[in-house]
Formats: structure tokens, C-alpha cells, sequence
């Protein structure tokens, strides 16, 4: 079972939620693309209103060519900066599990 920091996680947030953004952290933390998810959820947070609303908007476009399950519900989630900061904590928590797993030194 994974194991949250329950300091940071906003309280609007279900437990259900928590478990879709952990597994959204894990397949960013998966993909290598740690520190250009970061930046851009950082440089992003400010409009995540802004970005929200449009989610909403291209999502009938979205849906007819891809099956997103949960697209609606993450534009719904991430509509808060709080909880685009808890994504970002916990892509940070999850390399940093992985980096102390493999022994590694460097910072990233």
C-alpha cells in the first residue's frame, strides 16, 4: 500500500481522488519526464482555472477520438492549484522513493 503525506493533501480532495492523482503521479514518475512535469505544472498553476474551462470546453472533441477515462473528473480535480500542487508533491515523493530504492545520489 502506498503510503501518502496526509499534511499536504487539500481537504476538498476525496479519497478517490487522492488514488487518481497518486496514479496520474505514478505514470509521469514512470515516464522520466520528472523535471519537465514539474516545471510545467508550476509555470501552469496560476491558470489552472483558466486551463480547467478548457478542458471542459475541447472535450467533446477529445473524447471522440480517444476514450480519456477520468477526463472530466481530472478537469474537475485540477481546477484547484492546491490540488496541482499536491500532484507535483507527490511526483517529488515518488522519485524521491525510486531515487533511495536504487541507491542513487544525485539530485535532481
Amino acid at each position: 500500500m502506498d503510503t501518502i503525506v496526509k499534511t499536504n493533501i487539500p481537504q476538498s480532495l476525496s479519497e478517490q481522488d487522492i488514488q487518481f492523482i497518486t496514479r496520474i503521479a505514478k505514470r509521469i514518475q514512470q515516464s522520466g519526464f520528472i523535471t519537465p512535469a514539474v516545471f510545467f505544472l508550476e509555470m501552469g498553476k496560476p491558470l489552472a482555472l483558466l486551463g480547467s474551462h478548457a478542458m471542459v470546453f475541447f472535450g467533446p472533441i477529445i473524447n471522440a477520438f480517444i476514450q480519456a477515462d477520468g477526463y472530466y473528473r481530472a478537469a474537475e480535480i485540477f481546477e484547484e492549484p492546491d490540488n496541482i500542487e499536491f500532484l507535483i508533491t507527490e511526483i517529488e515523493r515518488l522519485d524521491k522513493e525510486d531515487s533511495e530504492t536504487r541507491g542513487d545520489t544525485i539530485e535532481r
